[in-house]
């Protein structure tokens, strides 16, 4: 990695030649799992209770959190992931081990201890806006049995990995000296430890490879101010003396990040992110992506450089998000400052990005055709589209496909042309193109909540109507435009 004035210029082609290497690392997380519920709903009213608002329910997702969002995280980037953690013997910790086991790229290894309160973390949301977070949890060291049986686990696992992840949340897995036993335990067999870190005293982590501490969190350790660059280098200097760490990683928000690695000069690197939704989960990204790297081989400036990027991606998303490899491959690659074709998606990539839409309590819509020769007719049932739903999806007729609809010199223009103008539209999220002559196997892998036609049609002649509102959803017919028509347009410019 380059410096100029001490901010990082690596070049974002030799940080994409070392993402390959990413997927066949192999890697253990130990720390405090959690489990994250999101209770999504709409708020209508005010409660005549109290001046609080009522939530009207309408799902509720439940998934991994703390250090289990690190090891998802790890797998999302193709990473296999030995999990070790411990849960109570509730409702709780049984739903965290079959979340664990659901997961193909974890290797869950579970400790139960009985007495110990399983931790909840349940975020109640109302359209994209949290409204209230209810924490139910046991923060305490782990019983003697139980400390036993995960050190004896660890021992066992540490052989298979390549990187050693701590992820610290204060609820007891790596208190009483188990991270002082973890990482000698790592170090006596040869393995790198990555810390993230909790509480002021941070010796605790002593002979770690590397810590990654918030702007927050390093202050309250060292006692030092963590604004400015000097100071943040100054703090993380003082971390290195005191706690005995090679190397100390300080996320820092809207600022970046600040390496300081030994003797070497301090690298500080500019946030990645375009927009921030939700900063939450955040830090577990950047652990997993670092441990990650540093697995796959790569210096350690390169691999808080991908970590940057990756916190840039997921900080971007609500809730408790994972960066995969293929979106940190397209914000390295610019596809995301790019815009348009980082919108157009195959059915695959459609079907995830609606997962992670509707896990924010995002409604998806969706509407079709040729769009061949985009007109202000087109433009307004997009408009109209993007009014019903939070999230607008574009099914686009195949150039094959629309010669079986309208005949032979249809299209015009291409389907790679016509997807890219759709998706330069302000009021479309995603484009995605279907080789049939109907979009139904498109409206059954997207399962939308709204689907959106012209009211040039009925309800009984829209394709899909029957699937959507038999899930629930509904049908919306747009009104036209009057005079706009791409056939007519296509016979004047003939002179037909």
């Amino acid at each position: 990695m380059k410096t100029a004035g001490g901010v990082a210029t690596t070049g974002a082609d030799a940080l994409v030649a070392r993402l390959p290497a990413l997927g066949a690392t192999r890697t253990l997380v130990v720390g405090d799992v959690m489990l994250d519920r999101f209770v999504y709903g709409v708020v209508e009213r005010v409660s005549p209770e109290a001046p609080i608002p009522v939530l009207r329910i309408d799902r509720e997702v439940a998934m991994l959190g703390g250090a289990g969002n690190v090891a998802r995280n790890l797998a999302a980037l193709g990473a296999k992931v030995a999990f070790l953690t411990v849960a109570g013997a509730d409702p709780a910790g049984r739903e965290i081990a079959r979340l664990m086991g659901a997961e193909a790229a974890i290797e869950p290894h579970l400790v139960v201890e009985p007495a110990r309160i399983s931790t909840v973390k349940t975020r109640y949301v109302g359209g994209s806006q949290q409204l209230l977070r209810a924490d139910k949890e046991t923060a305490a060291p782990l019983s003697p049995s139980a400390r036993q049986d995960l050190l004896s686990r660890l021992s066992s696992a540490l052989p298979e990995c390549d990187v050693v992840a701590l992820s610290d949340y204060g609820k007891g897995a790596l208190a009483d000296g188990v991270a002082v036993a973890a990482i000698a335990a790592a170090r006596a067999a040869g393995k790198r430890v990555v810390v993230d870190p909790k509480g002021r005293d941070f010796t605790l982590y002593a002979g770690a490879d590397l810590l990654t501490p918030n702007a927050r969190e390093l202050a309250e350790a060292t006692g030092l101010p963590t604004r400015e660059d000097a100071e943040v280098e100054a703090a993380c200097r003082a971390v290195i003396a005191r706690a005995g760490v090679a190397a100390v990683l300080a996320t820092r928000g809207a600022r970046g990040m600040t390496l300081v690695e030994g003797g070497a000069p301090a690298v500080h690197l500019p946030a990645h992110a375009l927009e921030v939704f939700d900063v939450s989960g955040a830090g577990d990204t950047v652990i997993a992506t670092l441990v990650a790297a540093l697995a796959a081989g790569a210096p350690l400036a390169d691999a808080a450089a991908l970590a940057n990027v990756a916190a840039g991606v997921v900080v971007a998303k609500l809730g408790t998000a994972t960066c995969t490899l293929a979106e940190l491959a397209a914000a390295l690659a610019g596809a995301r400052v790019a815009g348009h074709a980082a919108k157009i998606v195959d059915r695959a990539r459609l079907v995830a990005e609606a997962a992670r839409w509707r896990a924010a309590g995002l409604r998806v819509g969706f509407t079709n055709g040729c769009f061949d020769l985009l007109h202000p007719g087109h433009v307004s049932l997009m408009r109209q589209a993007r009014a019903a739903c939070d999230r607008l999806v574009v099914g686009l007729n195949s150039d094959a496909s629309v010669r079986r609809l309208k005949g032979e010199g249809r299209p015009v223009n291409g389907e790679s042309a016509r997807a890219t103008v759709l998706a330069s539209l302000a009021d479309v999220d995603l484009v995605t193109v279907f080789d049939e002559d109907t979009p139904l196997k498109t409206i059954d892998a997207l399962r939308p909540d709204v689907l959106v036609k012209g009211a040039d049609y009925t309800r009984d002649t829209v394709v899909g109507a029957d699937q959507v509102e038999g899930w629930g959803g509904r049908v919306v017919l747009a009104s036209l435009a009057d005079g706009f028509s791409t056939t007519a347009t296509i016979r004047r410019m003939s002179g037909a």
